[in-house]
């Protein structure tokens, strides 16, 4: 029998073989032989009982699927048999998405996959409903943050916002005949992974091409979105001082709302089921931003840079962080990094698509970079002597905003441990800088200025 749309032969096996099943599984089904040439003739395969363990694992793992793996003989030599049944939702393969077309495997990119994924579940992906989550298990203090930059940014009023939990997610269009979408649970669980795993932004610091320390955050967009910029340039990079006339002016090598209106663009059109997580490379002259997206049929890279449609790959995601004010609409983000870059003096960002990933570059500005010593692996602000000044301005700032805010709701704005917190708190009490008005529960601080 020759190969054909459903048979594919092998002499032996290779792991890459999963990205034929995958194929067969995201097309009618099918089944690969084991041990067989490309003629048809069986022709034996070795370690017959081992492969029988490791391949249903690795299929399982790798594909998340169950195949069955037969054992048959002829003339003495053992081969096996792999069948795969057709899936009723896209399988991927490492973020790859195979298809089996006629006798050949075909990777599925852009327009092509969107078609593909949409034929096979007849909703968007952040779309589909997930079981097992209800809106009490929601992050409450995601929730908060979301109705305070919603009331910030006037793009929803407060009677909008003054309801509950479950109205808000309906406003919003984040449930589905009274189920969490996936949107919803991506917003607003305090592990996002549940839905897809790779649903989370990491940030490195990279000296001399390798990484010197990172972080992970791995609770919901909004809590991402809501720490991550701080942490970046509060941990990450270092602001040149100068003085002009007695006051300290403080420069950063990168423009602080270009990078943030690059970093939530990132998080709200990134293709999570990709399983990928979003990428922030820091280095001395750059900062890289990385994320998978599938673009509009047509787009390249210098669309990006010129006016365009607003068309975000997901909608609902996007349009709660449009709400929040994290990002723009009517494709105006972009143009507001670059005008940000150009009011700081540093070069225009570039944009990088290779495959299915989309890449920004951002040049620092020469004149704001700084000699910096060599940070430890684990940078922690408990085990340096002295107070690092953009951390005390970081928090002077954010009780200035908000006096009232807890000492654990501050280190998580400032991506830092509540010991942390103490000990700058305890400095800036004992400097005078600060003081508590009232109780623990019920007091706030005032800034002597």
């Amino acid at each position: 029998m020759a190969e054909s749309q459903s048979i594919e032969y092998k002499e032996s096996w290779r792991d890459e073989y999963l990205k034929w099943l995958c194929g067969f599984a995201n097309a009618q089904g099918g089944t690969i032989y084991i041990g067989v040439d490309d003629a048809g003739n069986v022709v034996g395969v070795k370690d017959v009982k081992k492969l029988m363990e490791d391949i249903p694992n690795k299929i399982q793992s790798g594909l998340g699927i169950v195949a069955d793996v037969n054992k048959h003989t002829k003339d003495g030599k053992d081969y096996l048999e792999i069948k795969v049944d057709p899936s009723s939702f896209p399988i991927s393969y490492h973020g790859e998405f195979h298809y089996r077309s006629g006798a050949t495997k075909q990777q599925l990119t852009g327009i092509a996959l969107t078609e593909f994924i949409t034929k096979k579940t007849g909703v968007r992906w952040e779309d589909v409903t997930v079981d097992g989550i209800t809106v009490d298990d929601l992050d409450a203090e995601s929730f908060k943050i979301f109705r305070r930059e919603a009331l910030r940014s006037k793009r929803m009023t407060e009677a909008e916002l003054n309801i509950s939990n479950e109205e808000l997610l309906s406003k919003l269009k984040l449930l589905s005949n009274g189920k969490l979408k996936r949107s919803a649970v991506l917003l607003f669980y305090d592990d996002p992974s549940i839905v897809q795993v790779g649903s989370f932004v990491k940030v490195g610091k990279f000296e001399h091409g390798t990484v010197a320390y990172h972080d992970d955050l791995e609770g919901s967009l909004i809590s991402t979105a809501d720490k991550v910029v701080d942490l970046i340039y509060l941990k990450y990079l270092k602001a040149k001082i100068t003085y002009e006339h007695d006051r300290r002016v403080e420069t950063y090598p990168f423009a602080r709302n270009a990078i943030r209106e690059a970093i939530y663009n990132a998080i709200a059109h990134n293709c999570y089921m990709y399983g990928t997580p979003i990428q922030i490379r820091i280095e001395e002259e750059q900062i890289i931003i990385s994320n998978r997206c599938i673009l509009p049929e047509g787009w390249t890279a210098e669309t990006l840079m010129e006016p365009h449609d607003s068309i975000p790959y997901n909608p609902d995601i996007a349009n709660v962080f449009y709400r929040a004010g994290y990002i723009e609409t009517w494709g105006q983000g972009i143009q507001k990094i670059c005008d940000e870059c150009v009011a700081l003096g540093a070069e225009l960002p570039k944009y990088e698509i290779i495959g299915t990933g989309l890449r920004v570059y951002f040049p620092a500005l020469k004149s704001a970079l700084i000699d910096q010593p060599k940070a430890p692996k684990h940078q922690n602000t408990e085990k340096h002597g002295a107070l690092d000044d953009a951390v005390v301005l970081r928090i002077i700032e954010i009780l200035k905003e908000q006096p009232d805010i807890s000492q654990e709701a501050l280190g998580e704005r400032l991506g830092v441990t509540r010991r942390v917190v103490q000990k700058y708190i305890n400095a800036l009490k004992e400097a005078g800088r600060i003081k508590r008005v009232g109780g623990k529960r019920y007091g706030h601080w005032e800034i002597n200025e």
